[in-house]
């Protein structure tokens, strides 16, 4: 994934300013592609040159005003093109796994702590997951019978919120994989000695 993907994406959500993308990193697609206002107003300056975005006319033109974005068919067709192309996944680089095959071999004095403080660090990043898909995408939300249908045979979630919300579960199954990695792992530690 590339950050101009992500905030082609983000603007045809909604049109936006830099900041108000900012913001919605911060909630939403931060969560698994981060990115910093920098980046993000430097990303924005690159799709409007490429023809990709465009800033809306504001409604009565002031200093310092807020330029606001939305994607243009060529961003579309950018996008679209992008989300149909195959892209391998990426191979796993995650330093702590990297500390573990060298506490393997120097021994494992520290281990402990750094793998506790991941599993809290995982822990708090699933309650915030749990909450937004509570808040977000509830059993029987809009009054949907059982199998998702209105009576008139339309799904009212729509595919879009469908697609949200398993990308969401993506992220509650993930971070449950490493709840349950790291509680193996500092069992299969043991105690640390004292003095470690």
């Amino acid at each position: 994934m590339s950050l101009p993907h992500a905030i082609l994406t983000a603007l045809l959500e909604k049109p936006s300013s830099g900041l108000e993308l900012t913001r919605r990193f911060d909630k939403s697609i931060g969560y698994f592609w981060s990115a910093t206002h920098q980046q993000i107003y430097r990303e924005l300056g690159k799709l409007e040159q490429r023809g990709l975005i465009r800033a809306l006319p504001g409604a009565a033109p002031a200093r310092g005003q807020k330029k606001r974005y939305e994607v243009l068919p060529a961003g579309r067709a950018e996008l679209a093109q992008w989300a149909a192309a195959g892209q391998d996944p990426k191979p796993m680089r995650d330093p702590l796994l990297v500390r573990m095959r060298a506490a393997a071999v120097i021994g494992t004095g520290g281990l402990r702590a750094e793998l506790e403080r991941h599993l809290a660090l995982h822990r708090a990043q699933l309650a915030t997951y749990s909450g937004i898909e509570s808040k977000d995408f509830p059993p029987g939300r809009n009054g949907e019978n059982q199998d998702g249908e209105n009576g008139h045979g339309e799904d009212r979630n729509g595919e879009q919120d469908r697609l949200r919300h398993l990308v969401l579960r993506g992220g509650i199954e993930l971070e449950s994989f490493w709840i349950g990695w790291l509680t193996e792992a500092l069992d299969a530690l043991g105690e640390e000695p004292p003095g470690a």
